[in-house]
Formats: structure tokens, sequence, C-alpha cells
């Protein structure tokens, strides 16, 4: 398929309001962001709502307005091959590991969290939801994700991997089992870009950041959703305990172990946070070598908010959010696609990277 430029406005417009197309690639429940379909828009990847009320449709590889043909190539990606295989104890590749956009290979290595009873959670997120349907495993080795990367590698082009985790008890917040899953993946895909996620580690275990980046992770991501204390005890009750002091701190520390723009943090947009000082503060931590990735809040299913009727937020404020940050990111230099693994380099979640950031 031919790269062709996607509009930042059209790119919003379908993150929200989603899309009608027959997606073999999907996910339901989980850990977010949404319950989502993956295409490629003009040649890159989407993950966009599957909506049977949306305007847009996917068709004769073209997007469509109310049947109206935008000049954008269009499809859905095909269903990997990967996915056919079991590992030799029987456990389906694809409740280890699964497909996100065009070519990215993403797992939960532990897919409970100590946040997840009803007053601590997270409100957008349902990362037990796929456990409990059983489209999951709990808990996936070091080498049952060795086997899955490489097979994802040889037989359907996978050019980057994202390992994340729900939190855990111990200081390190899960970080050391992540370590041990990227020394796995690294030693059977040798240079294949590796992407980690979790919360900051205790500020007495700073250190499992050097951990994970010797294991032979390419990127981190340390995610706050916001930066609006009120919004983040009003939307992750269990999360807001740990103080914002303790977010800058661990990235500090990463972008001195990984290097500028080589640490992200989510960002969403539609939690009741200001969008001027969203913007505000999204910039102020790319000054700091920290990439913004946002992003909408989406309805997901499973999810507290959900079930409350919570409902995405506004394209247009989307739209300016997304201008803007993309605007400032432009000015330093500083390109999600450069992170050479994960969510802001994938970009498929984000209108951040058709708006130039």
């Amino acid at each position: 398929m031919t790269l062709t430029p996607t509009r930042a406005s059209t790119r919003v417009d379908v993150a929200i309001l989603g899309v009608r197309v027959d997606a073999p690639v999907q996910r339901r429940a989980g850990a977010g962001p949404s319950d989502d379909g993956h295409v490629l828009l003009g040649g890159h990847g989407a993950a966009l709502p599957l909506n049977p009320d949306s305007p847009y449709s996917i068709s004769g590889g073209r997007l469509l307005l109310d049947g109206a043909d935008l000049g954008l190539e269009a499809e859905a990606i095909e269903r990997p091959r990967f996915y056919d295989l079991a590992t030799a104890d029987g456990v389906p590749y694809d409740k280890l590991a699964r497909l996100h956009g065009r070519d990215v290979l993403a797992t939960t290595v532990v897919q409970t969290c100590i946040r997840y009873a009803e007053a601590d959670r997270c409100r957008f997120c349902a990362i037990e939801a796929s456990l409990a349907a059983g489209a999951t495993t709990a808990v996936k080795t070091p080498a049952q994700l060795a086997e899955v990367a490489e097979a994802a590698v040889r037989l359907d082009g996978v050019r980057q991997m994202v390992l994340t985790t729900g939190t855990t008890n111990g200081r390190d917040r899960g970080a050391r089992h992540l370590a041990r899953c990227v020394r796995a993946v690294t030693a059977a895909v040798p240079g294949l870009p590796v992407q980690v996620q979790c919360e900051p580690p205790s500020p007495a275990d700073l250190g499992v950041l050097q951990e994970l980046h010797d294991a032979g992770a390419t990127a981190i991501g340390i995610h706050v959703e916001s930066l609006d204390d009120d919004v983040r005890r009003r939307w992750m009750p269990g999360k807001a305990t740990v103080p914002l002091a303790q977010y800058e701190a661990a990235w500090d520390e990463a972008v001195r172990v990984f290097g500028r723009n080589r640490v992200s943090t989510y960002l969403l947009v539609g939690l009741g946070e200001d969008p001027d000082e969203l913007v505000t503060g999204a910039l102020r931590l790319a000054g700091r070598g920290v990439y913004p990735f946002v992003v909408p809040y989406r309805p997901l299913a499973g999810t507290l908010a959900m079930a409350d009727g919570v409902g995405a937020p506004d394209p247009a404020v989307l739209r300016d959010v997304t201008e803007r940050v993309a605007a400032g990111l432009r000015r330093l230099d500083m390109r999600g696609a450069d992170q050479g693994a994960g969510c802001a380099a994938c970009g498929a979640c984000s209108a951040l990277q058709a708006a130039g950031g």
C-alpha cells in the first residue's frame, strides 16, 4: 500500500466516531485504550472503535464518509498467521500476545492488578475483564513470549514489541518480571525493538529502570494518564495515591537511563482536565525528554466509566489539544516514531502522528 497523508481532522473524527468495517484484527476489554479494530489509513496503522452507527466506513480499499470517497486508502489488517499456533503445552499464541496496528506485537505479562478492587480501579481500565473472559492467561512466562515473538517476526513481519503489566505488590511494581521477559525475547529475536510499560517503582527501587534497559528494552512508558490531581483522584483513585513527584522522579531517571524521547506517558483527553492545562503539562513533559502520548478516552467494555455512561470527548476538543501538542513537539524536534518501540512509535491509538507529532 502507498503511504499517503492522513488529515489530522479525519484521524481525530474516526478515533472518536469509529468505523464500520469487518476487522479480523481487533481487541476487546483489557487495559485499553478501546474496543477497537486495526486498520491501515493511508498506509499507517490505526486502532479505531468498531461502530456500526459510524458515518465512516471502509470499502473497496478506501475510507468513506456517508458513502463519499475521502481520497484516503484504507483497509483492514489481515489476521496474522501466528494466531494459528500454540505452545507445546497447548496455549494458543493469541492468548499470550496480540498484533496491534500493522506490525506491533503487544502483551500484558501480568493480567491482574493490585488496584483492580472497585474502590481503587482506574475507571477507564478493564485489565482483568479479558482474563475473566478466557481471552488471555494470568501470567506470561519469558519462554512463552520468546516463542511467540519469534513466530510473529518470522511469519508476519512484526517489527516491534510492547510489554506492559498490571501493577504488582513488589516495590518494583512488576518491572523485574518485565526485565526477565525482555531478556528472553531479545535473545530469541536479536535486534527486535521492545518497549516496557509499568508504574513508577518505589523511590528506593529506581535502579530497576537500569535493569530494564540492561535487559534489552529500547524504550519505556510510565503512564500517568492525567497531570491534574483532582482528575487523578476521580478517575484512578488507586494510582492517585502515587504522588506526581514519584512519577517525575521515575521519568527523570528513565530519561537518564534510556535517553531523551525514549520515555513516554499516556495523557487521556476527556477525563475533565482543562485543555489548556493539559497542553501546557504535555509540553512541559516533552521539555524534560518525555513524549506525551495524547490519546482520547474512549468507552471500553467492562470499565466502570462505561457502566456509568461516560462518553468519548468532543472531537473538536481532541483536535485542538492534539494539534497544539503536535506543534510543540515539532518545535522540540520530538517525534513519536523516533521512540523505536512502543505506543508512541506505533501511533495507532492517537492522532498525534497525523498532526505531525
